[in-house]
Parts: C-alpha cells; structure tokens; sequence
C-alpha cells in the first residue's frame, strides 16, 4: 500500500530535522527553507522568499519543473510529495 499524504509529509520533516505533525498541513515557511536547502535550492535567510517562491524552488531542484518560471507554486501534491521524499533519500513504508 502506498504511503499517505501525512506519511510523505512527516518522513520529509523528519528527514530536514523538523518535528512530525500529527494530522496533514502544507509546510510551514521554515519547513520549506530546509527542504529547499536539503535539496540545493539556494534561500536568501535574511529576506525568505515567499512560500510560493520556495515551492517552485524546490519543485525545479528535485526534476519536477523544468525551470522557476514555470514551476507551480502551489501546495505540493502527493506524486509530488514522494519525488521530494526520493530525492531526500527517505523511504517510507
């Protein structure tokens, strides 16, 4: 079976070392600046970009856009969810 929205989301934030959360919610703005730093998508720390410019971010660094400009930056989908997993090295059962 495969795993659940939560399942992806809790086993991504464990793997950014942030804590699991108990029922679904989209990524706060200190959730996406360790996965973006994770997966190598470079975050001003004084001047965070907006959650949307970070989801776009994260979404061309992990192959699932081809560039910024036309990545979505809309909450992230489970396909999706599990391709940022993949590229973090997590396995969830």
């Amino acid at each position: 079976m495969s795993p659940t929205v939560l399942e992806l989301q809790n086993a991504i934030r464990t793997a950014v070392g942030r804590f699991e959360r108990e029922v679904s919610a989209s990524f706060t703005k200190e959730e996406l600046v360790a996965i973006a730093d994770e997966v190598g998508f470079a975050v001003d720390k004084k001047s965070r970009p907006s959650t949307t410019t970070m989801r776009a971010g994260i979404r061309v660094k992990t192959g699932l856009s081809e560039s910024q400009e036309a990545a979505s930056g809309e909450p992230f989908l489970k396909d999706e969810l599990q391709a940022i997993a993949d590229e973090l090295g997590v396995q969830v059962e």
